[in-house]
């Protein structure tokens, strides 16, 4: 009767924990599916109506843009550090003071340029979870590829201190990024992926990523914002990039490679081609 009674037990042990995991599975896919709902409604008129001929401002000239990933009102924590790393790259640019908002795309805009290429330079003023609205707003308004757009955000599979490119790809479980491809309908996108680490101890996910670097961590910090800005404009410096266009609809993904480095050990100053100072970096639409 011992040993029948315990496998009962146990067999109504193992059924609960089956509901439990089948209910955490609807939860998450509900989660996901939601998150879709609301990229497109807010990507739906009266949205996008207001836009007008003001997104016709276009140039010629092929543009990209680079989008620092991170939660408005929060700049200063792990999830945000791609928006620091982008105000990093409006001041070595010379242009940080010309942020302006710009309501048609939900978010901060600053319009230079580096060499021959014109850049944009976009902060969301949205959630993370919904960064992909201003994203692709601010592709439409501008008239830029998805290959033309360039990712920065926070990576916990990187420890605080490693930066790397990735040729686009999956989200790997990055919200903001997930966005972004939902709403831009592919992945090509190559993105910055600057480490924050993962959260020590019981620490929650979410806590971690919405907390703020320690005074240790800042110093680290300090020179993580330095070697990405170098390799930033290493990488959109370079000649218009070879990536497959995604077709219409679809989900082409560019090959998944990714170059590595350290902000504590990498000199990358040498790989940068930097502009003569006082040079003109701003343009008229």
């Amino acid at each position: 009767m011992g040993r029948t009674q315990g496998a009962r037990v146990f067999c109504k042990f193992c059924r609960h924990l089956l509901h439990c995991f089948r209910k955490f599975l609807h939860l998450f896919a509900m989660r996901r599916f939601l998150m879709k709902v609301v990229n497109r409604v807010l990507m739906m008129e009266p949205f996008t109506a207001a836009m007008g001929t003001e997104a016709q401002i276009h140039t010629r000239a092929r543009r990209k843009l680079v989008v620092g990933l991170g939660n408005r009102g929060m700049e200063g924590t792990r999830h945000s550090v791609g928006m620091a790393i982008l105000s990093a790259l409006a001041a070595r640019l010379g242009v940080a003071d010309r942020w302006r908002g710009d309501k048609y795309v939900s978010g901060d805009v600053i319009l230079s340029k580096i060499q021959n290429t014109h850049m944009v330079l976009l902060r969301p003023r949205l959630l993370m979870n919904v960064n992909g609205v201003s994203v692709a707003k601010a592709a439409a308004k501008y008239n830029i590829r998805p290959e033309d757009i360039f990712l920065v955000h926070d990576e916990m599979d990187k420890p605080l201190g490693k930066i790397g490119i990735k040729h686009g790809g999956s989200p790997r479980g990055h919200n903001g990024v997930r966005s972004c491809v939902d709403c831009l309908q592919t992945d090509v996108m190559p993105r910055l992926r600057v480490g924050i680490g993962r959260p020590a101890g019981k620490t929650s996910v979410e806590r971690h990523v919405l907390s703020r670097f320690s005074s240790e961590e800042q110093k680290v910090l300090d020179s993580v914002l330095v070697q990405s800005v170098d390799l930033l404009l290493s990488h959109l410096s370079q000649p218009d990039s070879q990536s497959p266009s995604s077709p219409a609809g679809g989900r082409q993904a560019a090959p998944q490679r990714e170059s590595e480095a350290s902000a504590e050990a990498a000199n990358l100053n040498s790989a940068v081609k930097t502009l003569p100072e006082g040079s003109n970096l701003n343009y008229s639409s």
